[in-house]
């Protein structure tokens, strides 16, 4: 089950990509909410139907409510646990794959029916999200409740995934979130590496190209970007700035213009998933400057993947899952120890200094094949069904 729908980009590139992997083996029902402004694309839901339907996945498509907030979400929840239970029971379930605690509260019912192993696949730290988001208030009375809601699934859970290896220890050892006992795997946002994948050699002559692909909202720190932009534009004074977003292109040239950043030099454009890759690749560094919420500990950028995949260096900050050991470890872009003034201006001439490494764009895209190869994400989850179910890898 994902609170993802299929047609959004996280529906398809982590969730569809893998079941398609794993049908071979097991009878797979996938249960999905989806997005309203989803949900009437006539063509890109019959197409998504006839992709799971040709790889023999089962498609129940729910609609998603967002109000009247809280009872919208408990409407899905209530629809989603009959649906589950009565599937699971049909279809004498050996596994529930919940993808995210709320998913894992929806299955709960069909597990204590059916009898079901129960796979518990976090996201990020769920109820601390709504916190570092502004939707509730931390130590109030929907925190609580949601932070009951997130140890039990925790503790209940047959075996847990997470995104990082930075949460590991705070599953193990913190008790707000129940020390769950059960084996914990760390499978990364993974990317499809076939389709991020490197492109010809770029011109020497074109101008250095600072880019961002993604939505910009609660997370990702766009002023701060804008300024690592800047900072790199005064040492180059031909950079330019590329970012590709879908829906939020307004919003994105106003803080452009708050910037004082000249509109000339930037590019703001829509994309397909198909056509990002070729976006990408236009790029001399990607931003992926993330809020160091605690509940960020447990996420995993997919555009650090898709960014690496192409070639392409990162410039990161502390305080997101993984992603400044990476590119620490692996020298594929510039790890901001913080946002501040001297740190922006230090990574600015940092990145300059970077790029002038030849053999950077092969770094990088060793680098994902290491962390973030979709075989790889899938093998980690056929040997956890395999596990799970008694049936061999």
């Amino acid at each position: 089950m994902s609170y993802d729908g299929m047609l959004e980009p996280l529906g398809e590139s982590q969730v569809v990509a893998y079941l398609e992997t794993l049908i071979d083996s097991y009878d797979i029902h996938l249960i999905s909410f989806e997005k309203p402004e989803d949900a009437v694309r006539g063509d890109a839901m019959a197409r998504m139907r006839i992709r799971l339907q040709t790889a023999g996945i089962t498609w129940h498509a729910r609609r998603y409510h967002k109000r009247p907030r809280i009872v919208s979400t408990l409407w899905d929840m209530a629809g989603a646990m009959l649906l589950a239970a009565r599937l699971a029971l049909r279809h004498r379930a050996g596994l529930l794959h919940a993808r995210s605690v709320l998913c894992a509260a929806m299955l709960y019912p069909a597990k204590l029916v059916s009898g079901a192993k129960f796979l518990v696949d976090i996201r990020g730290f769920w109820a601390d999200e709504r916190v570092d988001g502004g939707l509730i208030r931390a130590g109030g009375p929907v925190y609580r409740v949601l932070k009951l809601i997130e140890k039990a699934m925790l503790r209940s859970a047959d075996h847990v995934v997470t995104l990082t290896r930075a949460s590991v220890p705070v599953l193990r050892a913190d008790p707000r979130f129940g020390r769950t006992a059960a084996p914990i795997s760390v499978i990364p946002t993974c990317a499809d590496l076939d389709l991020f994948a490197p492109g010809d050699t770029p011109s020497a002559q074109r101008p250095l190209t600072i880019g961002y692909v993604g939505q910009i909202g609660t997370w990702y720190m766009l002023d701060e970007m804008l300024a690592v932009f800047v900072a790199v534009r005064r040492l180059r004074a031909d950079t330019r700035l590329l970012i590709v977003n879908k829906s939020q292109q307004d919003g994105i040239r106003a803080a452009i213009v708050r910037a004082g950043i000249d509109l000339a030099a930037v590019e703001i454009t829509a994309s397909s998933r198909q056509d990002m890759p070729a976006h990408i690749r236009r790029m001399d560094a990607g931003l992926a400057l993330i809020r160091p919420f605690f509940s960020k500990t447990a996420s995993a950028p997919t555009k650090l993947a898709e960014y690496l995949g192409c070639g392409v260096p990162v410039v990161g900050n502390a305080g997101c899952g993984d992603m400044v050991q990476i590119i620490e470890e692996d020298g594929v872009g510039v790890a901001m120890a913080d946002t501040s003034p001297q740190a922006i201006e230090a990574a600015a001439a940092a990145l300059i200094g970077c790029l002038d490494d030849p053999a950077l764009p092969a770094r990088c895209v060793a680098s994902a094949r290491r962390h973030f190869a979709l075989a790889d994400g899938a093998a980690r989850y056929r040997a956890i069904y395999a596990d799970l179910t008694g049936r061999a890898a």
